[in-house]
């Protein structure tokens, strides 16, 4: 028996909307990104985690 590979979780958070920018609002990815990420291996799903992070931190409101 094979141990199937570790993949990385996916950042889905059930809250699907994509923006004006193919952006979902939920967790950042793509439109692309998500429906190729269960065929992704697991460098490219952590490339595309690098991704979710940046435009995270961008979108953040910060207040002061």
């Amino acid at each position: 028996m094979t141990k199937a590979k570790p993949q990385v979780k996916s950042p889905c958070v059930n809250l699907c909307l994509l923006n004006d920018d193919d952006v979902c609002v939920g967790c950042y990815r793509t439109g692309k990104e998500i429906t190729l990420w269960g065929g992704m291996n697991k460098s490219s799903q952590l490339a595309v985690m690098k991704k979710v992070r940046e435009r995270e931190s961008k979108s953040q409101f910060v207040s002061d």
